[in-house]
């Protein structure tokens, strides 16, 4: 007898990685960006490093914004889950 796999279970779970992964990467790219911001600081700033920190921190908010709502969504729905309050 095979397991029944509940498929919505499956993409939630799936969903899931990608929010993980939008969240790493978009905190490495803050993080980058403000490595780079301060290396400028520190030494000679040039229009390559700014543009460099202003390109991670545009990318960085772009993939960080909706892997938090989507985060906070998959949150929700296994809360609901799990209380029945559908």
């Amino acid at each position: 007898m095979t397991p029944v796999v509940d498929p919505v279970l499956v993409k939630r779970e799936r969903m899931r990685r990608f929010s993980k992964l939008g969240i790493r990467v978009g905190m490495g790219l803050f993080l980058l960006a403000s490595v780079l911001f301060f290396w400028a600081v520190a030494n000679r700033f040039t229009p390559a490093l700014a543009n460099g920190a202003a390109f991670c921190l545009l990318a960085g908010s772009v993939l960080l914004a909706p892997a938090m709502v989507l985060k906070y969504t998959i949150k929700a729905a296994d809360r609901a889950d799990r209380e029945d309050s559908w």
